[in-house]
């Protein structure tokens, strides 16, 4: 076909073309700089904000915290919240009433939440006080425990110190002499070595699991070591009555009440032990959608303390606070900056689809970016399943097996953050049914928890 356009109009266009070409050209690889950029300046905050958690694991390889001594024997009360546990509650029961602790020094309490099945009657078969609760508005674990203290506290008892249990919680006979003995070492705030019933079951119950055996090992136990406050953990752990006095009574309703619970205690000066004598076994979810609602009332339960606890966070970093700065790294700034990063790569790719540029580079730094997380967190779940091999109660294949299928849990957590930010969440309870003793647990394997 003949081009009639004279010469110098066709050499115009071409060249009009050609810089169009170059234009966006220009403007890709700029884009492509800004992500790198933003991506390489998240992993070096990541660094500096965390850094010091790989001097935590270095403290535990090489340091134990020192013994406590013996215990008292101080008079306890131990709390248990429970909505429907009939399942699970008499396997609980039994393990506390077979603890070497003198059983005259222990009352065991029940709050029986808005239940529908035979909560109650399993619980008072097993000895336990029983208070039933029916309160539709105020819900969560928060609200049960309150109503307990109130109860203890109208009934004209006193008590040492309170210890705090879920119902699907299985104990090690020694659980209440160990975590009193730091108690007796002058702690007010004690918690334990959290372990789980279900391990083995997938993937999601192992990164539950892992997690929690990576938080007492490698974050409590140098923790203890170091002198610094340490951080509750949803159970298993005790509280003195002086505590709860100098609080003004139990007054934490937040999502996430033992963070919020852990984060007034250190921001008061008051500094939690760690016993890591003192073994728990729970159960864990195993299905993803349990997973995710679970983690989202978690992940919402953050940001609630950070919006309540943040000033006092930073005011007690200022007055040169390590334990305030370690709280405050616990609850936020990974999901800001995992947040920051998934948003600039999202955003990154929507634009260059639209304006129809090449995506590989994109893709390159994006996977170059997951890898590291992948790896980081590989590195973290390897070592604490190494330590805690003897503690972790599956058949070896599945102890590797769910090491490698650790960070991908955790990465699971990055949409989970976004959507806390987004959405409106409820406290809502978990269903257990795995009833198991601790031989069941253990099987033929005994552990021996560091």
């Amino acid at each position: 076909m003949i081009d009639h356009r004279c010469p110098e109009k066709r050499d115009k266009a071409k060249f009009c073309a050609a810089e169009r070409l170059s234009l966006r050209r220009k403007r890709e690889r700029y884009g492509m700089h800004t992500v790198e950029t933003v991506n390489a300046v998240i992993m070096a905050l990541f660094f500096i904000c965390y850094s010091y958690q790989f001097f935590y694991v270095a403290v535990s390889l090489l340091r134990r915290p020192r013994d406590p001594g013996r215990a008292d024997y101080h008079r306890l009360a131990v709390l248990i919240a429970a909505r429907n546990e009939s399942a699970v509650i008499g396997a609980l029961l039994e393990s506390l009433r077979a603890q070497n602790y003198p059983p005259e020094l222990i009352d065991i309490y029940v709050g029986a939440d808005n239940c529908t099945d035979d909560t109650a009657a399993v619980a008072r078969a097993h000895g336990a006080r029983v208070y039933e609760r029916t309160d539709t508005v105020h819900v969560g674990k928060g609200y049960v425990l309150n109503y307990l203290l109130r109860c203890i506290s109208e009934a004209g008892e006193r008590y040492d110190a309170y210890v705090v249990l879920d119902a699907d919680n299985v104990l090690d006979p020694d659980f209440l002499r160990e975590i009193d003995r730091v108690h007796s070492d002058g702690y007010e705030v004690v918690t334990c070595y959290r372990n789980s019933k279900n391990y083995g079951d997938n993937w999601i119950s192992a990164g539950y699991a892992l997690w929690f055996l990576r938080e007492a090992r490698y974050l409590n136990a140098a923790r203890m070591t170091l002198g610094s406050s340490c951080a509750v953990s949803g159970t298993g752990f005790l509280f003195s009555d002086r505590v709860l006095r100098n609080a003004g009574g139990w007054g934490f309703f937040l999502l996430t009440e033992d963070i919020e619970f852990t984060i007034d205690s250190v921001t008061r000066g008051v500094k939690i032990g760690y016993a890591g004598g003192a073994v728990l076994y729970d159960e864990q979810p195993t299905s993803f959608r349990q997973s995710w609602r679970q983690r989202l009332r978690w992940s919402k339960g953050y940001l609630q303390v950070f919006r309540r606890y943040g000033g006092a966070l930073f005011a007690g970093i200022l007055r040169g606070s390590f334990s305030c700065y370690d709280m405050a790294m616990n609850i936020m700034p990974a999901a800001v900056l995992t947040g920051t990063s998934v948003v600039v790569n999202v955003g990154a790719a929507v634009s260059r689809f639209v304006s129809g540029g090449s995506m590989a580079a994109l893709g390159v730094s994006m996977l170059q970016t997951l890898l590291s997380l992948y790896l980081t967190l590989f590195i973290l779940g390897a070592v604490t399943t190494a330590t805690e091999w003897r503690s972790i109660h599956c058949p070896e294949r599945k102890k590797l097996l769910y090491a490698f299928t650790f960070p991908l849990f955790m990465l699971t957590y990055i949409p989970i953050c976004i959507a806390s930010l987004f959405t409106r969440v409820e406290w809502k309870p978990i269903r257990h049914e795995r009833a198991m003793t601790l031989e069941q647990i253990r099987g033929s394997v005994l552990g021996t928890p560091q």
